[in-house]
């Protein structure tokens, strides 16, 4: 029988209790994997979906920017940088009761977990304090909470943690080989300080990348097998399809075949059988059709709701016609 997302994670909190779950990937192994006959690494990846999950339930998120614009990093496929012109505004942090009337909408509307998130390169720890109040409000309304705000110190990390929080995310975005290409205004080493910051806090870690930004197959293997190797799997992986948004340097970056971003999200699957697997942003341009085969290929979890941050989202209704045709019900 398949487990729930929260028995997975008690049975591997120490992510070794497990045959499947391994720690010595290497970029070789990832590449074979990629290499496989579309098929045959389907069908690995749903054997392992099935073994770890219910294959028709998707966990369901709601994702709120809860500070908007004007943020201080360069990263390329960003419309929140203050480096480029994408007609953002830059809005102020907002206030714990509109958070909180949002997350109640959310819970209505289906999500099990609301997300929010900051355009900061790092918090204040007086911005800090807000957000954990935030927190606290979502926990209360029996929501899960996740937050991503950007850079973290280790104090600041577990003051999330003394607040409830049960996510947070980091993404490392893509391979360590190609980062220096989409951002130079952190490093990677940064990323992976705040994501062992969080995960010594005792959070889970949500983390994954973007595909589609001008980077290799072999630079997708690459960031999967960084993702694996951590001392624990994150437990929950975004795999994004970039957003091409006018005004980035990356607007004119053609689309990543549909076939070929399946394949990424199989490959993650497999390597990561136990982390709950979410196919996030690049919904709005994708078919159902292309989100079905996502879903056959390991993703079980979605962003739910109209907008992802700044950028557009399948509609609600959208999203329950394809669940209802594919036999999906939201993951408890």
């Amino acid at each position: 029988m398949a487990l729930s997302s929260k028995d997975i994670f008690a049975r591997t909190s120490s992510q070794g209790a497990d045959a499947d779950i391994r720690h010595d990937w290497t970029l070789a192994d990832a590449e074979a994997l990629f290499s496989k006959s579309f098929s045959d690494l389907l069908f690995e990846a749903q054997t392992l979906h099935q073994r770890y999950f219910n294959p028709n339930e998707v966990q369901i998120s709601t994702l709120l920017s809860i500070k908007t614009g004007g943020c201080p990093e360069d990263c390329a496929y960003c419309p929140q940088s203050a480096h480029y012109d994408t007609g953002t505004d830059k809005d102020a942090l907002m206030d714990i009761d509109s958070v909180l009337a949002a997350a109640r909408d959310a819970k209505e509307g289906g999500a099990s977990r609301f997300c929010m998130g900051a355009a900061w390169r790092s918090p204040t720890d007086r911005d800090l304090e807000a957000v954990c109040k935030m927190v606290e409000g979502v926990k209360e309304l029996g929501l899960e909470s996740c937050v991503t705000l950007g850079m973290l110190r280790e104090e600041q990390a577990k003051r999330l943690s003394d607040s409830g929080l049960d996510y947070y995310n980091h993404n490392i975005d893509t391979s360590e080989e190609y980062y220096d290409e989409i951002i130079t205004t952190r490093t990677y080493e940064d990323r992976l300080n705040t994501l062992g910051n969080v995960r010594d806090a005792g959070i889970n870690v949500c983390s994954g990348g973007i595909v589609g930004m001008g980077e290799t197959r072999k630079d997708r293997a690459g960031m999967l097998t960084t993702l694996t190797t951590l001392p624990e799997h994150p437990q929950s992986v975004p795999i994004n399809m970039l957003v091409a948004v006018e005004g980035t340097p990356l607007s004119d970056e053609p689309a990543i075949d549909a076939i070929e971003f399946a394949r990424t999200i199989a490959v993650a699957r497999v390597m990561m059988p136990a982390s709950v697997v979410r196919l996030s942003a690049g919904r709005k341009e994708m078919t159902d059709e292309a989100q079905a085969l996502c879903f056959a290929a390991g993703a079980n979890s979605i962003f739910y709701g109209d907008v992802l941050l700044t950028t557009e989202n399948p509609e609600r209704e959208a999203d329950l016609a394809l669940f209802e045709r594919l036999g999906i019900t939201p993951m408890k």
